[in-house]
């Protein structure tokens, strides 16, 4: 018997999986060039359109090193996209924050991104619903 490692139907959907995240890079950078971003910028103003965070933690999330954090939304601010904010809780770290430009460019970006689209419409909600759940528990979410 082999294992899941080798298993064929396994090593399958690696590469779908593989597949279906180069298709996102490449459309979520094609959509970020739309707006005159680069990806990283786009991630980050993503991440940012969700909620305010210390500019240290959206490094630890985006898994790149503060240095260019700073450098990313430095260039968001210069275009009004972005801004820094002191945090409530404590004044000495900084938040970094979308704008309502921000906001709204996040939101296109985001309605921009359409590969995936098309295909989930043509699969049932109760598919759709699987879907998410096998891949929240891919991740060790809890469903």
């Amino acid at each position: 018997m082999a294992s899941t490692r080798t298993d064929p139907l396994t090593l399958e959907v690696v590469e779908l999986i593989g597949t279906v995240v180069a298709r996102y890079h490449t459309e979520y950078e094609l959509a970020a060039g739309q707006h005159s971003l680069t990806g990283a910028q786009a991630r980050v103003l993503t991440l940012l359109a969700m909620a305010p965070i210390p500019m240290r933690r959206v490094a630890e999330t985006l898994k790149c090193e503060p240095s260019n954090v700073t450098g990313i939304v430095d260039r968001l601010e210069a275009r009004g996209l972005v801004e820094r904010r002191p945090d409530p809780a404590d004044r000495r770290v900084k938040l970094a924050a979308v704008t309502e430009a921000g906001r709204q460019t996040a939101r296109d970006l985001r309605d921009g991104l359409d590969f995936a689209r098309e295909p989930l419409a043509e699969l049932t909600r109760d598919d759709r619903v699987a879907l998410r759940d096998l891949l929240r528990r891919m991740l060790g979410e809890r469903t």
